[in-house]
């Protein structure tokens, strides 16, 4: 299915194509830094408000009423695809996400189902939610991880500093590797087909974890199944994000593996970035997230320079170089949704 035209200024910047002004939006713009937020937070556990769409369709909803920002991004787990493969997922106080049966040998990555994509459904209600109630007013972004850092929290059981077990795996039996990456793949390209069926009107592809890579692991190990996902994905007409956290070292290699949109987090500047890929892609970021607790006048001279970097050149989208951190001063955040919409070069 292919989705039909909208319009909107960050579709418009997705597409290369003039906007009025800098849309913006956030990573994690729905989360703890709002007290909205935190009430229902008290209430239910974050998987619980996945499955619910109704709760799910709130939360999203809350930073664009809140903040005016130019899109809204379905509130999920990247994790969630991992139950209908068959692994138990459960998030821990204090540690977050934990996989009780996590995948080690060729019987885990074998007893691995890629046909229960359907049990994610929840997902698209809350997207068919979020977009009745939005009217058109701005679009709903969807998202899924991306084949490695899926895999990593597959193989290591949650978080992870060195990723010992997943660099094994991929050194030690890459056909192995190769079979896992493979079904994250088959698992989620119709997980995203799902999203872009209920109304999300552009997917963005998290490589959380990537950053673990050396450029040459990630070329030969990891690419060719980004690469496969983002192609599945395109299919449906929509563009696609392709963010990874600490690619700064292996951007252009990043940038092969596909993207209408390449996300940049704060470690690189983002106009160097943009060079880089000779400006092939849209780009997205890359204010670093603890800008956002600066004084408003410091604030204001790192969006301006942010802002003046990526210059007159169709293709940019405001946002932070990762995600919104906990204790973000809200106040902030509505300033900086307000200096990127009034900076005049």
């Amino acid at each position: 299915m292919r989705v039909a035209p909208m319009t909107s200024r960050f579709l418009d910047a997705c597409r290369r194509r003039p906007t009025d002004v800098r849309p913006v939006w956030f990573m994690r713009q729905a989360g703890r830094y709002l007290r909205q937020y935190r009430e229902i937070r008290a209430r239910h556990g974050i998987l619980e408000i996945c499955k619910r769409p109704d709760l799910a369709a709130t939360v999203t909803l809350q930073p664009v009423e809140i903040l005016d920002v130019d899109a809204a991004i379905i509130f999920a787990d990247l994790l969630l695809p991992v139950e209908p493969m068959g692994l138990k997922l459960r998030f821990v106080a204090g540690e977050g996400p934990s996989i009780s049966n996590p995948v080690h040998t060729s019987s885990d990555v074998d007893s691995l189902s890629t046909a229960n994509t359907d049990d994610l459904g929840y997902v698209g209600e809350a997207i068919q939610a979020v977009v009745r109630a939005l009217s058109g007013k701005v679009p709903v972004i969807g998202f899924v991880g991306a084949p490695f850092t899926l895999a990593s929290y597959m193989i290591e059981g949650g978080a992870s500093r060195n990723y010992i077990r997943t660099k094994k795996m991929m050194y030690g039996d890459e056909t192995l590797w190769r079979r896992l990456m493979g079904k994250i793949v088959d698992v989620q390209a119709p997980f995203a087909s799902l999203q872009v069926t209920a109304g999300a009107r552009a997917i963005q592809v998290f490589d959380s974890w990537v950053g673990a890579l050396s450029p040459d692991d990630y070329v030969r190990f990891v690419q060719p199944y980004s690469r496969a996902l983002i192609e599945r994905i395109r299919s449906a007409g929509v563009p696609v994000i392709h963010f990874g956290t600490g690619a700064s070292g292996f951007f252009r290699e990043l940038h092969a593996a596909g993207g209408d949109v390449m996300g940049v987090d704060w470690r690189a500047n983002i106009d160097q970035a943009w060079m880089d890929i000779s400006y092939r892609s849209a780009i997205q970021g890359n204010l670093d997230p603890v800008a956002l607790f600066a004084p408003l006048p410091e604030l204001k001279l790192k969006i301006a320079e942010l802002l003046k970097r990526t210059g007159a050149r169709p293709g940019h989208i405001f946002n932070v170089g990762h995600g919104i951190l906990p204790e973000t001063p809200v106040e902030n955040v509505k300033a900086a949704v307000e200096m990127v919409r009034e900076f005049r070069p």
